[in-house]
C-alpha cells in the first residue's frame, strides 16, 4: 500500500495530498501526514491516513493495512500507552484523556482538558521533587553530620519545609471534592407529596417520559434516575416516591425511606408542593430538617391554577418559594437558572488558581503521602533515619500518582476505557 504525492518526497509534519493505492487499485485520495519519532504523540515514527470517512473506504483501506506483515489493529488506548511508554504523557495526562473523550458536558469537557494539559501533573510533580530535595538533605545529615561539614540548622530547614509542604497538600485535599463532583455529575434529588408533579418535572427536564405520570397517589415507589446536562454542567437527577405519613403499603414505605435517604445524601435538593397545599398542614410531608439543608429549592408547582393576587400569599417557608406550573412552563427559567448559578458558585473549577482533584485513586495516594510527612513532623533530629524513610515514602505515594512508581494494574484498567487505538 502506497500514498502517492505529486510533489515526490514527503516532508515531516506537512499535510500531503495524494492518491491511496493498493496493488492496482486507487483506494481513495486523501491527506497523508508523517511524524518521525521522538516528535510525535507515541514518541515514535507515525503516519496518518486523512480519508473520506464512508465505511467502504475506511473498510478498504484498513484492509489493505492488514495484509501488510507485522500491521495490525491497535488495542484500546495502545496509542496512548506507548505515549505513556515513551515519557510522552504522565498517568493524570491519560486520566484527563480518558475524561475528555468521555466528557458529556461543557464543564466535564473544561475539567478534562485543564488535567489532559498537565496542570494536576505540574503540581504533583511539583510537590515531589521538593520532597526529593529535603530527602537529598536529610541524608546529608546522615552521612556526613560527623564530618561537620553540614551547616547548623539544615534538620529545621527541613522540618519548616515539610510542614508546609503538608498544609498545601491537606488544603489540596479538603476541596469539598468539587472536581470528582463535576467528573461524576451533581446528584439533584426531587422530593415532595405525592401528585405534586415531581414525575413531571423529571420529564421535562429530559425531555422524554422517564417517569410515568398518573394521578394515583404513590405511583413512584423507587428512585428514578437520569443524568442530565442542566446549564452545562452535568447533573445525575433522581425521581423520588412522594412523601406522606398516611400509606400503609410496606412498598411505598420502603419507597419513602429511599426518598428521605435520597434528598439528605444529594449534592442539590427541589423540594416540590403543589400551590394549592402549601397553605395547610400537609405542607409538613416536606421534612423541615430537608427545607433547611443547603443547596435547597423550595419549588411550589401548578401556580397557573391560581390567580395571580391568590398566588402571592403563601405560609412560610414557601413564601419564598419558586413559582412553576410545568404545564406551561411559567417560572421555568428562573428554575434552571438558579440552579445553574448555585451550581456554578459550588462546583465550578474553570477559575480555580489550581485544579482540584479529579478521582479517588489521587486523593488515596495524596492522604497516604499527607500521613507520612505527618509522621515526620512527629521526630525529631535523633530521628533522623526513621525521618528519612517518611519522606521516601511520601514521595513514592506522589509518584503512584503521576505514574513514576508501580501502577501497572491502573494502566490496564485505565485504558480499557479508551476507544480502539486512542
Amino acid at each position: 500500500m502506497e500514498m502517492m504525492v505529486p510533489s515526490g518526497r514527503v516532508k515531516p509534519r506537512y499535510a500531503h495530498f495524494g492518491k491511496i493505492v493498493f496493488g492496482n487499485q486507487i483506494l481513495d485520495s486523501g491527506l497523508s501526514l508523517w511524524f518521525p519519532g521522538p516528535h510525535s504523540y507515541t514518541g515514535e515514527d507515525m503516519l496518518e491516513f486523512h480519508v473520506h470517512g464512508g465505511t467502504a473506504v475506511v473498510g478498504s483501506i484498513l484492509k489493505a493495512l492488514s495484509s501488510i506483515p507485522r500491521v495490525r489493529m491497535a488495542e484500546p488506548g495502545e496509542f496512548s500507552r506507548r505515549a505513556f511508554d515513551h515519557d510522552k504523557l504522565d498517568l493524570t495526562a491519560l486520566e484527563g484523556i480518558a475524561d475528555l473523550i468521555n466528557a458529556e458536558t461543557e464543564a466535564q469537557r473544561r475539567l478534562a482538558v485543564r488535567q489532559a494539559q498537565g496542570e494536576l501533573y505540574q503540581l504533583y510533580e511539583s510537590w515531589r521533587v521538593q520532597l526529593i530535595k529535603l530527602r537529598a538533605h536529610i541524608e546529608a545529615v546522615i552521612d556526613f553530620s560527623e564530618e561537620e561539614n553540614i551547616e547548623d540548622g539544615v534538620y529545621d530547614e527541613v522540618y519548616r519545609d515539610a510542614l508546609k509542604l503538608a498544609e498545601d497538600i491537606s488544603a489540596h485535599i479538603n476541596d469539598q471534592r468539587q472536581g470528582e463532583i463535576m467528573r461524576s455529575g451533581i446528584t439533584l434529588s426531587i422530593v415532595g407529596p405525592p401528585n405534586s408533579g415531581k414525575s413531571t418535572l423529571l420529564n421535562k427536564l429530559a425531555q422524554r417520559q422517564v417517569a410515568i405520570v398518573s394521578p394515583i397517589a404513590g405511583t413512584t415507589r423507587d428512585i428514578i434516575e437520569t443524568t442530565l446536562d442542566i446549564g452545562g454542567y452535568p447533573v445525575v437527577v433522581r425521581d423520588t416516591a412522594g412523601l406522606r405519613d398516611t400509606t400503609t403499603d410496606v412498598i411505598e414505605q420502603e419507597g419513602i425511606r429511599r426518598a428521605m435517604e435520597s434528598a439528605k445524601t444529594a449534592d442539590i435538593r427541589i423540594c416540590m408542593m403543589d400551590a394549592q397545599h402549601a397553605r395547610s398542614s400537609s405542607a409538613d410531608a416536606l421534612n423541615k430538617e430537608l427545607l433547611n439543608l443547603p443547596h435547597t429549592f423550595m419549588v411550589l408547582n401548578k401556580i397557573d391554577l391560581y390567580s395571580q393576587q391568590a398566588a402571592n400569599v403563601w405560609n412560610k417557608p414557601w413564601d419564598k418559594a419558586i413559582r412553576l406550573s410545568c404545564a406551561t412552563m411559567e417560572g421555568w427559567d428562573s428554575l434552571m437558572q438558579a440552579i445553574a448559578k448555585d451550581i456554578r458558585q459550588t462546583w465550578e473549577t474553570s477559575d480555580s488558581h489550581s485544579m482540584p482533584l479529579t478521582k479517588e485513586r489521587h486523593r488515596q495516594h495524596l492522604q497516604q503521602c499527607l500521613e507520612h510527612l505527618q509522621a515526620f513532623a512527629q521526630m525529631n533530629e535523633d530521628m533522623v533515619v526513621l525521618g528519612a524513610e517518611e519522606l521516601r515514602q511520601a514521595s513514592q505515594s506522589l509518584g503512584r500518582i503521576t505514574g513514576k512508581v508501580g501502577i501497572e494494574d491502573v494502566l490496564d484498567a485505565l485504558f480499557s476505557q479508551f476507544c480502539i487505538g486512542k
